[in-house]
């Protein structure tokens, strides 16, 4: 979406401020309807934003960390209350069957880390929790996960943009493109799972 990118995003978020920040982190990492919002580039820039001045970067930090934690244990317990009803629900608007058994594979090859590894995954990172919480994970082990995936997604993009920024004059102006390459990134261990996955299911002829 357009108000996703570039000068578009930086003059968002210094709209919604830091405040902003942290409900859109905390969205992205709990809420079904979440999914969409590409939290990635919200930390990225939100960083960048940082190194000019505009926000206190260990109070960035703080914020985006507290989100992605809080979030994730919202869809902990989402998941946990609602247990195995949730497959059987309707697809909607803001719910697809297909995202919670995306996450729910990635969850079986990966077992707890992936709730350190689905950080890095945009939709996956959203439902993982869920689907912790609807197979019982353990909350103990949950959120020692949670708390390292927390730590390492939030603190990491946010000073990642804040580093660039620091370093690169005019760095907004190739904004748009790091960006980019940053999506693409993130959805690199998705695509290569659904490689994996095709092959497996169509395997060569020898």
């Amino acid at each position: 979406m357009d108000i996703f990118s570039g000068d578009n995003l930086i003059n968002l978020i210094k709209a919604i401020g830091l405040l902003g920040v942290f409900i859109i982190i905390f969205s992205e990492s709990g809420l079904l309807v979440g999914f969409f919002l590409p939290g990635d580039s919200f930390l990225f820039t939100a960083g960048f934003l940082a190194s000019q001045g505009f926000f206190n970067i260990a109070l960035l930090m703080l914020l985006a960390f507290a989100g992605a934690v809080l979030g994730d244990s919202v869809g902990y317990t989402f998941g946990r209350k609602v247990g195995p009803r949730i497959f059987s629900k309707e697809d909607s608007l803001f719910f697809k069957k297909s995202n919670i058994l995306k996450a729910q594979a990635y969850y079986d090859k990966h077992g707890a880390k992936t709730i350190v590894l689905a950080r890095f995954v945009p939709i996956i990172r959203t439902f993982a929790p869920i689907v912790a919480g609807v197979g019982n994970m353990k909350y103990r082990t949950f959120l020692t996960y949670n708390l390292i995936g927390g730590l390492l997604w939030s603190c990491g993009v946010s000073l990642a943009g804040f580093f660039l920024g620091s370093v690169i004059p005019n760095v907004d102006k190739y904004l748009l493109p790091i960006i980019l390459v940053i999506i693409v990134v993130s959805l690199l261990p998705t695509v290569s799972e659904l490689l994996k996955s095709r092959r497996k299911q169509h395997p060569s002829p020898q």
